[in-house]
């Protein structure tokens, strides 16, 4: 399990520490995270009205790369809209994450 210290590599996918410049295993080099707080505060407030306004659609899953429940959802409907409401309330508590496993959160 992902914990708040640590990332996946982007070329193998391997759990490694959040500040690594090169992969342990494969031994790439990974993108510079600048940490931009502002650029997670867009990306949570996009997720959750995404989510608010489309949510029974799933677009909200395709934005952050969960292709396979965003179809799902589309094809259900949010499953009635009980799906895209649990979705709704996930975001809010900060606790939705994406398909690399990272957490969207309001800063």
């Amino acid at each position: 399990m992902k914990q708040d210290n640590e990332k996946y590599c982007s070329e193998c996918g391997e759990l490694i520490n959040i500040k690594a410049e090169i992969c342990p295993k494969c031994g790439v080099r990974q993108a510079i995270s600048h940490g931009s707080n502002s650029i997670d505060q867009n990306r949570w407030i996009i997720c959750l009205l995404l989510c608010w306004f489309l949510g029974v659609f799933g677009i909200h899953r395709f934005y952050t790369g969960h292709t396979g429940i965003g179809i799902a959802q589309l094809l259900t409907l949010g499953g009635c809209g009980i799906w895209a409401l649990i979705d709704f309330i996930i975001i809010i508590t900060g606790n939705f994450k994406d398909a690399q496993g990272n957490v969207i959160k309001n800063n």
